[in-house]
């Protein structure tokens, strides 16, 4: 599998979106906001060599004499973070709670050679090389980000605003939005994964939760008053799509709690929701596991799993799905 660079979609005033050609683990939106003194990126690609596609097109857009100098992280996942080593000078904000996500995954390398050295005769060797095994980041140094605040951050990126709110536990424990008034947009990071009958999308994935917390996010976004909405992952959305993102959250909890109070425990939860089958179009659906178990931990009051127990349950679910959808064994 080979992944190309994305799209450039224009969003007025100097506000660019890159969008990735297709959905998938790691393929992120990202964002670039260029003004005649100043440029800022808002999220980065996954890896050195995507970063460098995203690079190339920003350029291409930059006033003679203007370097992007910021860079903002929604959150600490590398998806959206992992690419800033390609603008070495670049100033890179986060929340403060993102350094706990920074220190539960593994580091670039680290993840390089879990994918490289997994057993692809075992159900998560399998699913990593399959979803990860694109990405390079042999080579990549671990990025800290240079800028951390907690609350609300106002930038001034040439004379335009930049409105940057730190979020509680949703996505992760260090979320943010990025509001920018004069364009109408917000870049909401995994807050939401988006999805449209055009371009379908990817179950979302929320390592923090709760639930509660990811609903009202997305009620944040949308008290912004923002007309465009850059998702994480997948098509740009206006308001409406935004409310029914929340409906698909909604729908996640609610069985989540129906379940968690029957005394299913959380794998088997997640196994069932899969089975409901309510939104087929969305793909990666063995995300569901990490996402149940996140609201199952704020039920029970325990403790976060290991990044690696998680996926492993993941691509144990993957297996058992696509066997049932193709008749093979499990």
């Amino acid at each position: 599998m080979s992944i190309t660079g994305g799209d450039v979609v224009n969003l007025g005033s100097g506000l660019y979106a890159w969008l990735p050609p297709k959905r998938g683990w790691g393929l992120a939106n990202c964002g670039l906001l260029v003004t005649d003194r100043d440029a800022l990126w808002i999220d980065t690609p996954y890896d050195a060599v995507l970063a460098g596609l995203f690079l190339a097109e920003s350029r291409k857009l930059l006033p003679d004499g203007v370097d992007i100098g910021r860079v903002i992280v929604t959150h600490a996942n590398g998806d959206h973070f992992w690419g800033a080593g390609v603008l070495p000078g670049a100033e890179i904000i986060a929340t403060r709670e993102a350094r706990e996500h920074i220190h539960y995954d593994p580091t670039p390398q680290q993840q390089h050679a879990l994918v490289a050295g997994s057993d692809p005769a075992t159900p998560l060797g399998a699913y990593l090389a399959r979803h990860f095994g694109a990405f390079d980041w042999s080579a990549t140094e671990q990025v800290m980000p240079t800028t951390y605040f907690t609350g609300e951050l106002e930038l001034t990126v040439g004379d335009c605003p930049v409105q940057v709110t730190s979020l509680p536990p949703a996505h992760t424990g260090g979320d943010l939005i990025v509001h920018l008034p004069v364009q109408r947009a917000v870049f909401t990071g995994d807050i939401i994964f988006s999805s449209t009958l055009r371009q379908p999308g990817d179950h979302p994935v929320h390592w923090a939760g709760p639930l509660g917390n990811v609903i009202d996010a997305c009620e944040r976004v949308l008290a912004t008053g923002a007309e465009v909405i850059v998702p994480g992952h997948g098509p740009v959305l206006d308001p409406a799509g935004v409310r029914e993102h929340i409906g698909y959250l909604e729908y996640v909890r609610e069985r989540a709690h129906a379940l968690h109070a029957a005394g299913v425990p959380a794998l088997e939860a997640a196994r069932r929701v899969i089975g409901e089958d309510r939104y087929p179009a969305l793909g990666l659906p063995e995300r569901l596991v990490v996402t149940v178990g996140s609201e199952y931990r704020h039920l029970e009051g325990s403790a976060m799993p290991g990044v690696l127990q998680v996926m492993s349950e993941v691509a144990e679910v993957a297996r058992e799905t696509e066997a049932a959808c193709t008749g093979g064994p499990a």
